[in-house]
């Protein structure tokens, strides 16, 4: 999904609860303190891929580097690139200042929840999108359930809003035009007015 079918999404859910609850969501991401401070992680079948990358995305195209994030692996192989080889035990560091985003549709398993809290009472802000999980709200800062439904609002469109809506702040250049301009200015260069 591009960045003009989530704002048309958001046209769409204008008139629901979930646009501002993503809003929420991402600022809450925002929040994270320092680069690499934000964890992201999934559930032993589906890791976050996606999410990651748009999540990278928005660091670079609103300067907010502390966006870009650490996918948390359940177990990769021994050959990954380091930025691809950080295992489910980097969430037993994880500290105060940083944020552990936790993306599952399907039950969060135990093992999952058992670090979550310890992440949690070491000081680290606990995020959840999920599917509707009671034991990992339970443990979160801040949730947002998207329950399975076949309407437009789906789990994926669920994170390509809180993607897009970590990257905007609360400033007014975070229109979507504004964005696409900053981004077109860096791969061609200056506007040069007439």
């Amino acid at each position: 999904m591009d960045a003009a079918s989530v704002a048309f999404l958001r046209e769409v859910l204008s008139t629901t609860r979930w646009v501002e609850r993503t809003r929420e969501l991402g600022a809450s991401l925002r929040s994270t303190r320092t680069p690499g401070g934000l964890l992201l992680v999934g559930t032993p079948r589906v890791e976050p891929w996606h999410l990651a990358a748009h999540l990278d995305d928005e660091a670079r195209m609103s300067g907010l580097a502390q966006l870009a994030p650490t996918l948390v692996r359940w177990s990769p192989p021994p050959d990954a690139a380091p930025h691809l080889a950080v295992g489910i035990d980097r969430i037993e560091a994880a500290r105060r200042g940083e944020t552990l985003f936790v993306v599952a549709e399907d039950k969060a398993p135990v093992p999952l929840l058992e670090r979550v809290d310890d992440a949690r009472r070491t000081g680290a802000t606990i995020l959840a999108l999920d599917g509707g999980d009671p034991e990992l709200e339970g443990l979160a800062h801040d949730a947002l359930a998207v329950p399975f439904q076949d309407g437009l609002f789906t789990f994926d469109a669920a994170q390509h809003l809180v993607s897009m809506a970590a990257g905007e702040g609360q400033r007014s250049s975070g229109r979507l035009i504004d964005r696409l301009a900053r981004l077109a200015e860096r791969i061609t260069g200056p506007r040069v007015s007439d």
